[in-house]
């Protein structure tokens, strides 16, 4: 295969129509390691984009918009988890996929909302530095006996934390049979009234595997239509129709189509080489502690 396309669950219907995979942060990256291809084109944001470089140094990426970023990434730097790992020098630094190659290159390892409170409790260490997801971190700790420090103060995803239980709870009024799957980088609340949490693959499987036939998602809205096409005997309902990440809107299929054509400079991601290596060390820590 010379050019591999790939897709978050998050992107337009077209674009997804078009990628020849379709898959959250865990899948994708797995694709990523293993492609054999010469060029990849991630439709996604920067973050996504970045780790497909880290995990093929030999080969091209390239994003359909190059301004498609993840706010909620750039919420922390690699300054703030060096100042956090001096002020607790024992702890392992655990960073969600969902950061910048640069707060990779200085954590321990990486998570996805997949397997986080998987990563979490393979460590030995019993203090944690989790960045930058305050909902996920809040998550993880329900299931764990470490001593959790979330850092930053503020870092979330505003398009998941925008999602209230009393948005879930008027849907569920009018569909009192129906289902309720989150993401875990959804406020505790909201994670309190779900008959399931988990990444965007996990709330897949939950749909194509449960007797049940309505459901009411609460991730970004991108998600119901592969749940849709996948499962087309089954009613999926918005949680919230206002849950839509901008950014990841940006991408287009003209974008997409004009990149695989042309292969533009100004959309390849780089990453310098120093960066890439270290980032690449904690990425490969997440595969090994899965087993």
């Amino acid at each position: 295969m010379k050019t591999l396309i790939l897709a978050h669950n998050y992107q337009r219907a077209e674009i997804q129509d078009r990628a020849d995979y379709v898959g959250d942060s865990l899948k994708l990256c797995q694709i990523a390691r293993k492609a054999d291809c010469e060029d990849i084109i991630f439709c996604g944001v920067d973050f996504m984009a970045e780790t497909a470089a880290i995990l093929n140094p030999d080969r091209r990426v390239f994003v359909p918009d190059p301004l498609a970023h993840c706010p909620m990434a750039h919420r922390v730097t690699a300054e703030d988890i060096i100042q956090s790992k001096s002020e607790y020098p024992d702890a392992a630094v655990v960073c969600y996929i969902n950061s910048t190659a640069a707060v990779k290159a200085v954590s321990d390892t990486i998570c996805t909302s997949a397997n986080a409170t998987e990563i979490v409790n393979s460590l030995t260490e019993n203090q944690v530095i989790f960045t930058p997801d305050r909902n996920l971190g809040s998550y993880v700790t329900r299931f764990t006996e470490k001593e959790i420090i979330i850092v930053p103060e503020k870092g979330n995803c505003a398009t998941h934390n925008q999602l209230t239980a009393k948005d879930i709870l008027s849907v569920k009024s009018e569909h009192p049979a129906a289902r309720i799957a989150v993401h875990p980088e959804c406020r505790p609340e909201v994670v309190d009234v779900a008959d399931y949490v988990g990444g965007t693959e996990g709330i897949l499987n939950y749909v194509k595997d449960s007797d049940a036939q309505e459901f009411i998602i609460g991730t970004e809205n991108g998600m119901l239509y592969r749940i849709q096409r996948e499962c087309p005997n089954k009613e999926v309902y918005y949680a919230s129709t206002y849950m839509i990440c901008p950014d990841m809107k940006m991408n287009t299929l003209d974008k997409l189509e004009r990149v695989l054509k042309e292969k533009p400079e100004q959309n390849l991601v780089k990453v310098d080489a120093i960066t890439s290596k270290k980032a690449k060390k904690a990425i490969d820590r997440m595969f090994e502690l899965m087993g």
